[in-house]
């Protein structure tokens, strides 16, 4: 592994409507952000880990596993904020805070459990080896088919998103992919010309679903309780 200075930014807002204080909610036994730190410290691919919150309760936690957190986000932590623009404010604050340099910056979603150390290794050996400035983890669509989606409008009438598509095989149809939280990586020079992750040419890197599963409401919740049982009985 080359010898380069990773940094980690883990994005935890203390709010979330959706399923109250879901960074901290209890995922077998442990606060949910904490399977994101363990993942980050397990990899040792990290110069710093960095929780980024407006909450002290989610720092306090951070604390007893063993993280620094000097300081609270002050911007950009309610629902019409981005996190890209989160994680940029906290990079900046980071650097002067410590007056270190990065080489590259992993943003680690917290509400993302199921990912461990395994995939955000994997995830940057493949960032490294195919010299990519922007990496976005991406799962692959699977028993659901998007091409086959339809949306009901205000008047009950039915709507095909992919009309051209609707009466293909599936085996017939591209693949397609949808971005999961997981791991995205850039460049950290890159990533503060473009704000944002999906800057010019960024490249996906697909992860296993059983991994990639994003929990936003109960029913997430819930499907990744079932993986995390299944995982852990072999």
């Amino acid at each position: 592994m080359p010898s380069v200075k990773n940094l980690a930014i883990i994005p935890a807002r203390g709010g979330s409507k959706r399923i109250p204080n879901k960074n901290i909610v209890d995922f077998f036994g442990k606060p949910l952000i904490v399977h994101t730190i363990e993942a980050a410290l397990k990899s040792k691919l990290f110069k710093r880990i960095f929780v980024s919150t407006d909450s002290q309760v989610i720092a306090d936690i951070a604390k007893d596993f063993g993280l620094d957190v000097p300081f609270l986000r002050d911007s950009h932590y309610n629902d019409n904020s981005s996190v890209h623009k989160a994680t940029l404010s906290s990079t900046y604050k980071i650097e002067n805070f410590y007056t270190e340099k990065y080489d590259n910056i992993v943003q680690l979603m917290p509400n993302c459990p199921l990912r461990n150390e395994i995939q955000i290794i994997k995830a940057f050996e493949n960032f490294i080896v195919k010299d990519t400035c922007f990496q976005i983890s991406v799962n692959k669509f699977g028993w659901m088919n998007p091409w086959w989606a339809m949306r009901i409008n205000k008047q009950n009438k039915t709507m095909k998103l992919f009309p051209e598509a609707f009466m293909k095989r599936s085996q017939d149809l591209d693949e397609l992919f949808c971005p999961t939280g997981a791991i995205w990586i850039a460049k950290i020079d890159e990533f503060k010309k473009a704000r944002t992750f999906y800057g010019p040419n960024f490249k996906l890197f697909p992860i296993d679903w059983k991994f990639a599963i994003d929990i936003d409401e109960e029913a997430d919740l819930e499907m990744a309780k079932c993986i995390f049982t299944y995982l852990n009985k072999f």
